[in-house]
């Protein structure tokens, strides 16, 4: 598909909205499933040395 200028291929021939919103969700989706599972790791790692730091007290 050819554009004859940036704004045409924004508007993707007055599809833009559902094209840009398709791309922006699908991009949510992404980070979502790398950032989750990072901040889990981090949150688990924290209740495990809270977690020894407590039974070392004992």
């Amino acid at each position: 598909m050819n554009f004859s200028s940036f704004s045409d291929f924004i508007a993707m021939g007055s599809h833009g909205l559902y094209v840009w919103t398709s791309y922006g969700i699908s991009l949510a989706v992404l980070v979502l499933n790398v950032a989750l599972p990072v901040l889990a790791r981090r949150r688990y790692l924290q209740d495990e040395a809270r977690r020894l730091r407590r039974e070392e007290m004992k």
